[in-house]
């Protein structure tokens, strides 16, 4: 099975112009959000996208331009279509989600922990998860803000997708080296150091043939002043269906 990916946005989390680092993960007639931030719910009526149509969720880490968009989303799942939408989360994630981010708009009678919201499904490091026929899914924790976990994801054991994460070359070079990875979807930061994030300088000291294999996201609203620097990187565009 060949998969489909579109953006809901393609932008950091002061970014604008181009949304949240969101995105829909179409494989046949299955449809997986990767992360629901605060711009998530205006994206996905600006393409025409109901909810509803949404077959679950799948959290990376836990900040506003991935996660802020849940609490519209559980709300209009439960009072507009009776139902509680399905959520995957890393273990170590699901505590935190609910406890420091969620409990406080979503809490209520018949609210009262994440399961209530969700049907939550728990992922867990070094197990492959089948989440629909021809769609499996490997987390893979990956550095970001000190102290807190954040997860990047292996799928179909060949395309990376990475959360936001400082820069981890030994990763990229055995992902591709060693486990068969043809595609990998990378933020990153155009501008200043990397202190929680990967910059463009960084991924240019990758070799080319791994370069070949990046497409960028996650960018600041500078991107366009950036084309053609990237060599042999691309820059996904929000909105756009692309087949990885």
């Amino acid at each position: 099975m060949s998969l489909r990916l579109q953006m809901l946005g393609t932008g950091g989390a002061f970014a604008k112009q181009y949304f949240n680092n969101n995105g829909l993960l179409y494989a046949d007639d299955y449809t997986l959000l990767i992360d629901c931030g605060i711009t998530a719910p205006l994206a996905l009526h600006r393409i025409g996208k109901p909810m509803e149509a949404i077959d679950a969720v799948l959290i990376t880490h836990i900040h506003g331009d991935h996660v802020g968009g849940l609490e519209e989303y559980a709300f209009r799942m439960k009072y507009g279509h009776g139902r509680k939408p399905v959520l995957y989360v890393p273990e170590p994630l699901a505590e935190p989600l609910w406890e420091n981010t969620l409990k406080g708009g979503l809490g209520q009678d018949g609210i009262e922990k994440l399961e209530d919201a969700f049907h939550v499904h728990l992922l867990r490091e070094g197990q492959t998860s089948e989440l629909a026929p021809g769609l499996t899914l490997e987390i893979i924790r990956t550095p970001h803000i000190p102290g807190k976990n954040s997860y990047s994801l292996y799928l179909n054991s060949e395309i990376f997708y990475s959360a936001d994460m400082i820069f981890q070359p030994e990763l990229l070079k055995k992902l591709v080296y060693r486990r068969g990875c043809r595609k990998i979807l990378h933020e990153v930061q155009l501008t200043g150091p990397g202190q929680v994030h990967t910059t463009l300088a960084e991924l240019l000291t990758l070799p080319a043939d791994i370069r070949a294999k990046i497409s960028l996201m996650h960018y600041g609203d500078e991107m366009e002043s950036y084309i053609g620097q990237t060599l042999e990187m691309a820059f996904l565009r929000q909105h756009e269906i692309y087949q990885l």
